[in-house]
């Protein structure tokens, strides 16, 4: 055991107490967080449009700040974007953090000198919860692999700007600089293909003990390391133990990510976002992730199936309720106000407060009226896979409205590693599922409205030829899991086995 282990301990125990202590008080917590919040924001021009001078509670501020997206946000930002400081919140930002927008184009996400250091503490703390919980920190003397977009950053009207995770790449705490992997240079290289070979080469002789990165791309790197050496990756990286990713629910994947690795591994789940760092796992045993409620972010929910009413349900976080799915809304210390990032969660506790993301509340399917969800999808899948060899690499699923022939259906895009031996059966039993949970897609089905769902099998590779097509392989896109058009789905036809 090196030094660095040793203390890393002790030092984890202390963290996660600290943590507790507000994370036990949540309320009060909140309530100091949103203070800091319109004291802060009065001195700025959306706090002055916006009457902040009036605000003395959470009722005055849903009358004054209304729920929006980013085209809502859209004027204030490109006058920061334009260089004027105290806009959405006192000073310039930092950072723009640039992401992809369906309606706006490219989105320039402001992070502040308040803002960044809770990514970077949010992301330490997971760790030494694990720390603190397994009581040991061996992990810290092998190499670690962060699979993330490029550190180059670009200047914009005298503010850094990149993606989250290329400028999260800046704040890696010297202690762990070392052993981090791939090299800075690596790290550069914008071509995804060339990226990964490129880890592949730094990494495949190394002692890697941690992995992180979104699982679908995490899974192309895996590939290309057994396609090298013909090992499994617990062959090559004895010591590598837990795995670290954020922004998709995981199950779907976990047999494949197992079968590649060659053995069970623990994981760690977060949830960042570019708006703000929400939630990590705290715990090996307990059901869902630890929301950040001392991390400048003041929370709203809505109930996701009133989102779309004329004046639906806003409440604070002392009056949500375990299981209901939820809009998430943020208030933060970078300026964002009111503001939808577009995911839904549900709470499966209070005490601590712990979530799990069930979806977009863009991504849904209700052609017909049936609102089928992103959690609903997903579990069907594990329902129908659980206990089986049967291996999903990517999946997506879209209405068919207007078929050649027949009752309209839910068609799913499945890439399979290791596929069913009769496709029909696997699914019927992903339908059962399905009707199962969604009492309107059962009326549907039973009303023969809607016929059972029907699968596609995509060829191996095919959703990376997609994502290539649209120009989005690599880094941190993700493909949606579900939509209520064929935007999606009519590309893909074009990497389907047969029809």
């Amino acid at each position: 055991m090196s030094i660095k282990s040793f203390f890393a301990i002790p030092f984890a125990k202390i963290a996660t107490k600290k943590v507790y202590k507000w994370a036990n008080k949540p309320h009060k917590t909140q309530d100091k967080v949103f203070k800091n919040l319109i004291s802060k924001g009065k001195k700025t021009a959306f706090g002055i449009d916006h009457n902040f001078d009036t605000i003395s509670n959470y009722e005055d501020f849903k009358k004054q700040v209304k729920v929006q997206d980013y085209e809502g946000l859209r004027k204030y930002v490109d006058r920061i974007v334009d260089g004027e400081e105290n806009v959405l919140w006192p000073g310039k930002p930092l950072y723009f953090a640039k992401t992809s927008g369906t309606t706006s184009g490219a989105k320039y996400i402001p992070i502040t000198k308040e803002s960044m250091p809770t990514h970077i503490t949010a992301a330490r703390n997971a760790m030494l919860f694990y720390i603190a919980e397994k009581n040991d920190a061996s992990f810290v003397d092998g190499k670690m692999i962060f699979l993330q977009g490029s550190p180059v950053l670009e200047d914009k009207n005298g503010v850094k700007l990149g993606r989250l995770s290329g400028i999260a790449a800046h704040y890696v705490p010297n202690y762990l600089l070392k052993n981090r992997l791939p090299s800075w240079e690596t790290n550069c290289i914008e071509d995804w293909d060339t990226k990964v070979n490129a880890i592949v080469d730094e990494t495949v002789n190394e002692d890697m003990s941690v992995i992180s990165g979104i699982p679908s791309w995490v899974q192309m790197y895996f590939e290309k390391l057994i396609e090298k050496t013909g090992k499994s990756v617990s062959e090559l990286f004895p010591n590598f133990n837990f795995f670290i990713y954020g922004g998709v629910n995981f199950e779907p994947y976990k047999n494949k990510f197992e079968s590649l690795i060659g053995k069970k591994i623990d994981y760690i789940e977060l949830y960042p976002a570019s708006e703000g760092f929400i939630a990590y796992q705290d715990s090996q045993t307990a059901k869902g992730m630890l929301l950040q409620l001392d991390s400048g972010i003041f929370y709203e929910f809505i109930p996701a199936n009133e989102f779309f009413d004329e004046n639906p349900t806003r409440i604070s976080l002392k009056d949500v309720k375990i299981g209901v799915n939820y809009v998430i809304i943020l208030n933060t210390t970078a300026g964002l106000w009111g503001y939808n990032i577009g995911d839904t969660i549900e709470f499966t506790s209070t005490k601590p407060y712990r979530i799990k993301v069930t979806g977009r509340i863009k991504h849904f399917i209700s052609a017909f009226g049936e609102h089928v969800i992103g959690k609903e999808v997903e579990k069907a899948l594990n329902d129908s896979i659980k206990g089986t060899t049967i291996n999903i690499s990517e999946f997506t699923v879209a209405p068919q409205v207007n078929p050649s022939s027949g009752l309209p259906y839910h068609e799913w895009f499945i890439e399979f590693e290791n596929e069913p031996e009769n496709i029909e059966e696997f699914a019927a039993k992903v339908d059962t599922s399905m009707q199962d949970q969604n009492i309107y897609y059962f009326d549907l089905i039973e009303g023969k409205i809607l016929r059972p769902l029907i699968i596609r099998k995509v060829k191996k590779g095919g959703f990376h030829e997609y994502m290539k097509s649209i120009g989005k392989f690599g880094g941190q896109n993700k493909i949606p899991q579900l939509s209520d058009n064929r935007k999606i789905a009519d590309v893909l036809d074009n990497f389907i086995i047969e029809k």
